[in-house]
């Protein structure tokens, strides 16, 4: 069979699965939808956390950003796995013992104001609308290429079965679909990274075999250092980042992780708080099978398409060129008319162009894999890029939902109206997010990182100082978000949309202009450091907190609450 029948057979049946696992799973309650009615496993939900942090960012673009950047990639890496570390460990069961559905419940709770909330939930709906965008460009791409429709297309169709299982099944829903979508995307990710490790190195384990040698007898990344300088580009395994940039990008990654709504709410769905410990063990054990992968996928992907492409005739290129060609994401301009591919750093003699995204899409292509192999990674990518926005549109829906409408402009709604506007929020944030997947503004692992910086910028400071200084207050902690989502997003905006820059754009606008040498990915770190400076100078003028609310937090801190929740 073609890679066409096979990859609709596969994603067919991965569709059909989650939505009979939405219908089997749907939410009759607001707690249901919300939180998943408070009853999940460790083992399932450590699967749903899972699926949930391993974006389209993680699936599709990682190891595309890795390819190209190289070293300078291994940020990603290392900002996304130590973040989730300083989740699970510093932030998730003591947010689990508060028992609040959301990250805007927490800050309106612990700084007992309406005025926080409100901040809270912007803040929320501006960081998942920002990764949401990001899901939904992953989406189109792979149903571009596999389902030869165009963007738009793909990412209108992804916004139909995701708006149909998580508006349906609100989080229940979701935690069972994420389950089976953590199954589908992780062995998507890895059969052809051992098929390709085998084919390149004779070592079926990617892990190793990218330190290992190829047919020729050479260290494969010593092979691509020498073909990268060939080509003009610089060393795979020397970065170019200043360190400066390179540590703020780090962190930003590491504590916007530990601020991100839509990971924390996973932690809200367990009985107990030893569960959610647990459930965020298993989670980084799960997350580590592909975060060590993500690398060695990078380094046989740049290989196959530099030994592939480089200098060979256009006219002979196999099918794959062609295919990912029309899709608008690979292209060949013949500068000179030879009909050889030249592919160069030079963008004077360079001919052609790639689009980051396609890289672990396209590799079992470039590999030669097995048909049904090609059409498995479509239906990974689909699972990761899927999993993550129904996440995401849940927090979306439970801002407005319960958070604005339920906790500020009418408290006496009933549980049956606050699902619908629960449904309905999630309609209209599934068609925002839409347009925002048609229309994103860069590569997905660049527009996750920025709202990883967002909610460094914003959460991370609230979240650990309402958990561990009892005495911070509602007046720091207002100021102390708004200065620090505000400075994130007119950084932002003025140094990757040139909006307050004469119009330029990331990439015209030069690294020299960044202040302190930061780029826009990784100021939410600056930002973050500014927050925590405002809130709590804010802190030493103002009143202390109430008594209770200070008795609440020492409650929570309590290391013997390992049984059930304080409500």
């Amino acid at each position: 069979m073609t890679v066409q029948i096979w990859t609709y057979i596969i994603v067919a049946l991965t569709f059909a699965l989650y939505i009979g696992i939405a219908i089997w799973s749907r939410a009759g309650s607001t707690k249901e939808f919300y939180v998943a009615g408070g009853g999940v496993s460790p083992l399932a939900n450590g699967m749903a956390t899972a699926a949930d942090w391993m974006s389209a960012a993680s699936f599709i673009s990682m190891a595309g950003l890795i390819s190209f950047m190289g070293y300078d990639g291994s940020v990603y890496l290392m900002g996304w796995t130590g973040g989730y570390v300083l989740l699970a460990l510093l932030l998730a069961p003591y947010l689990r013992k508060f028992g609040k559905f959301t990250v805007p419940d927490f800050i309106g709770e612990r700084y007992y104001s309406k005025t926080a909330r409100l901040v809270a939930v912007f803040c929320a709906l501006l960081v998942s609308f920002t990764y949401v965008a990001g899901q939904m460009r992953g989406v189109g791409v792979v149903f571009s290429r596999f389902l030869e429709v165009d963007i738009t297309s793909g990412v209108i169709i992804g916004m139909i079965i995701v708006l149909f299982y998580a508006v349906l099944g609100g989080m229940k829903g979701i935690t069972y679909t994420q389950v089976a979508q953590y199954c589908v995307l992780i062995f998507a990710f890895m059969v052809p990274a051992i098929f390709i490790s085998f084919q390149m190195t004779g070592n079926p384990i990617p892990q190793i075999g990218m330190g290992g040698k190829g047919a020729d007898g050479m260290y494969l990344l010593e092979k691509l250092n020498g073909l990268s300088t060939e080509l003009g580009f610089a060393e795979y395994t020397k970065g170019s980042r200043s360190k400066i940039d390179i540590f703020a990008m780090t962190a930003a990654l590491m504590v916007g992780t530990a601020g991100l709504p839509h990971v924390i709410v996973r932690f809200f769905t367990v009985k107990k708080v030893r569960d959610a410990r647990k459930s965020a063990g298993l989670a980084l054990l799960l997350i580590a099978i592909l975060y060590t992968a993500a690398p060695a996928v990078a380094v046989f992907a740049r290989l196959n398409l530099i030994h592939t492409v480089s200098g060979q005739s256009y006219a002979q290129m196999p099918a794959w060129f062609s295919n990912w060609e029309t899709t608008g994401l690979l292209g060949f301009n013949d500068k000179n008319g030879d009909g050889l591919i030249q592919y160069s750093a030079d963008a004077m003699i360079n001919e052609l162009t790639v689009d980051r995204d396609i890289m672990v899409l396209a590799n079992p292509e470039i590999a030669n894999l097995p048909a049904w192999v090609i059409a498995l990674v479509a239906a990974g990518g689909l699972a990761a890029a899927l999993s993550t926005a129904a996440g995401l549109l849940l927090v979306i829906s439970s801002s407005v939902s319960h958070d604005l409408v339920k906790s500020v402009f009418k408290p006496d709604i009933t549980d049956k109206q606050e699902l619908v506007v629960a449904r309905l929020s999630a309609v209209g944030a599934v068609v925002v997010a839409g347009y925002f997947g048609i229309n994103p503004p860069g590569f997905v692992a660049a527009v996750v990182a920025l709202a990883f910086g967002l909610a460094a910028a914003s959460f991370f400071p609230a979240i650990i100082l309402g958990i561990f200084y009892k005495k911070m207050n509602k007046e720091g902690a207002i100021a102390g978000m708004i200065v620090g989502i505000g400075l994130m997003l007119f950084y932002m905006l003025k140094f990757k949309f040139g909006i307050f820059d004469g119009g330029k754009t990331a990439v015209t606008s030069l690294a020299k202009d960044w202040w302190f040498g930061i780029s826009p990915e990784g100021f939410g770190f600056i930002a973050m450091i500014v927050n925590f400076v405002v809130s709590l100078t804010i802190n030493a003028f103002t009143a202390d907190p109430p008594e209770e609310v200070q008795e609440i937090v020492e409650t929570i801190r309590i290391p013997s609450g390992a049984g059930e929740a304080t409500h």
